[in-house]
């Protein structure tokens, strides 16, 4: 079928003009606001995957794929739905730069704790959990959009310098809640908090794994060691089930908490997700 879209929208994607901005899509909300936040006014940004839908599942629709024939950026972050589709992107659209947003980071040696299982950090797409990793993404996006367009680079380093900062400041706010050793235990039902978990010596204690709910023998385990670790909050995304992690709850006499990694407002989501793991915090 993607065919018929390609033959539907496969046409020259306009050429920049004085003053127009910059047709950036990318693969997430979260993307979205670091491309805005570095950006600005010079760029109008469309994340591929909008509010509500989940990356892992996502088929996008035909207008979504064919409104990339107008981008000269595609920003990917590696999500399970890119694997299937990025090659029908680019034959959409051609002259589309398409920039991975994971390029120089090594996400096996990027973070400086080891020895515990923190859910496979380096293969979780969700980079963006953690604030360090943030920053190096968006001095990529920094160049890659004052390449694109030179007349903006000054305004795009400035705008880079100010968000480095916030990132910084959100860093060491979290850091702060979890004084060395932390080893604290949290729960999820789905394992995207790895770089998070990584980058603050955390442990991330995951319901599914590979996509696949547990059994009996692996709830019972999650169960005893979330009472021996004292574990009382489950993080739920909003776009899966959680009915599951509802009943855990109630075997560890704790609660549910909707946390959305996708969600735009990234600083005050990761901040609140600390907050609820160091137990300073109520839903």
């Amino acid at each position: 079928m993607w065919r018929l879209f390609l033959m539907l929208f496969l046409v020259a994607p306009p050429a920049l003009a004085g003053g127009e901005p910059l047709r950036v899509f990318v693969s997430v909300v979260p993307l979205k606001t670091f491309v805005e936040r570095i950006g600005g006014d010079a760029v109008t940004v469309t994340a591929m995957v909008g509010p509500g839908h989940d990356p892992h599942t996502y088929d996008p629709a035909p207008r979504r794929i064919g409104a990339l024939t107008e981008a000269q950026l595609y920003i990917r972050v590696g999500l399970p739905f890119e694997h299937t589709w990025m090659t029908r992107f680019a034959a959409v659209n051609p002259s589309m730069e398409v920039m991975d947003a994971r390029a120089g980071l090594n996400l096996a040696t990027d973070h400086d704790h080891a020895g515990h299982d923190h859910g496979a950090a380096g293969h979780d797409p969700h980079v963006w959990t953690d604030p360090l990793l943030v920053k190096r993404m968006a001095a990529d996006i920094r160049d890659t959009l004052g390449r694109l367009d030179p007349d903006n680079a000054r305004a795009f380093a400035a705008n880079y310098q100010d968000f480095a900062a916030e990132l910084d400041a959100l860093h060491a706010d979290i850091q702060a809640l979890f004084p060395p050793p932390a080893n604290r235990r949290f729960m999820v039902y789905h394992p995207a908090w790895s770089h998070f978990a990584a980058r603050y010596d955390l442990i991330q204690m995951a319901i599914e794994q590979e996509g696949k709910e547990p059994g009996a023998r692996t709830l019972s385990t999650l169960i005893e060691e979330a009472r021996h670790h004292d574990v009382r909050v489950i993080f739920v995304q909003p776009q899966m089930d959680k009915r599951l992690a509802e009943r855990l709850a109630r075997e560890i006499d704790g609660r549910v908490v909707v946390m959305d990694p996708l969600a735009a407002d990234y600083g005050a989501t990761l901040r609140r997700a600390a907050r609820l793991i160091a137990g300073n915090d109520t839903p």
